[in-house]
């Protein structure tokens, strides 16, 4: 039997393939093409020089500087006077309080999320309101919570009527710095929610399955698959909800009219009055302080955020 062959190429040249053209175009188009896009972030660099990081630099810049102009660095000493040092514990304590608290409560719900249908209603409703609660802060929350359990809130009202309590028996705590920590837990549970679900979304079924096939039981997957793989995440939305609250300044600005506890209202006192321990232009160098403390956590929430994409790839 004769097998037909295709014609050979009678110069003995091996056969080309005929080109074909780029549907993208030549290469210098295509950078034109991109050169063109990246306009369309200018307004949001504006944005971020104009109102971001000029003010940075200019609150930073003047706490080296006194009245006359002189680069002096006593406002970076007065860093370290015991009522400075007193604002930014009272600062950390309550950061650090709340963004526990809020994280704990917050994985709580998440865990309880996963066991319903991501398309369900509940689901979708939770997701909102979080979203919601989440931004629902300044003046809007302390009105809202000096209406309900202010001296003369609702709650407040009710409670001595129905049963006789007083809450405010030892004092008006909710004007102090441990009244704001109900405030700050209440938009650090949703903000919990928003940044920790998509963790516990990656957990694979096959991780499940293959501990389940193994004779693993479910206390041994949440404590040596779940529990570590889960670990940075927790801990890098800690870190944002620290951040959160360290950075607060509208909510406690409205309930606490006197005296300046914590590192916001420390910044405001030294920029509505003149001096301040003596100084001038202390605000730059409280500014310097918080910007430092910033950094070295949205750092560490970086670094625990590059941890956390490793297992959702």
């Amino acid at each position: 039997m004769t097998v037909a062959s295709a014609p050979a190429n009678v110069s003995g040249d091996a056969e080309v393939p005929p080109r074909r053209h780029s549907p993208v175009g030549p290469a210098p188009l295509r950078r034109t093409k991109r050169g063109w896009a990246f306009l369309g972030l200018t307004p949001f660099a504006f944005y971020v020089l104009a109102f971001l990081a000029l003010p940075t630099i200019i609150a930073v810049s003047t706490g080296f500087f006194d009245n006359n102009g002189a680069f002096t660095l006593s406002n970076i000493a007065a860093l370290f006077d015991p009522v400075i040092l007193k604002t930014f514990v009272s600062s950390f304590w309550l950061s650090a309080l709340t963004a526990t608290v809020g994280a704990v409560i917050g994985a709580i719900v998440c865990y309880a999320l996963i066991g319903t249908r991501p398309e369900g209603r509940l689901r979708q409703f939770i997701e909102s309101v979080s979203s919601v609660l989440a931004q629902f802060g300044g003046i809007m929350l302390a009105f809202a919570f000096i209406a309900a359990i202010g001296t003369q809130g609702l709650i407040t009202l009710w409670l001595q009527t129905a049963f006789n309590l007083n809450i405010y028996a030892n004092g008006v705590w909710l004007y102090t710095v441990p009244g704001l920590i109900l405030p700050y837990i209440y938009f650090q549970v949703p903000l919990m929610v928003i940044v920790f679900l998509p963790a516990l979304e990656g957990l694979k079924p096959q991780w499940a399955e293959a501990n389940a096939t193994l004779g693993g039981s479910r206390f041994t997957y949440w404590t040596r698959i779940a529990a570590p793989v889960l670990a940075p995440a927790f801990f890098g939305s800690l870190l944002l909800l620290f951040a959160n609250a360290f950075s607060a300044y509208a909510t406690a600005a409205a309930l606490i009219s006197q005296g300046s506890q914590i590192v916001p209202l420390q910044i405001r006192a030294a920029l509505v009055s003149e001096t301040i321990l003596g100084r001038a232009n202390m605000a730059g160098a409280l500014a310097l302080g918080m910007i430092i403390v910033m950094i070295v956590v949205m750092t560490a929430y970086s670094f625990l955020q590059a941890r956390t994409t490793r297992w959702q790839k």
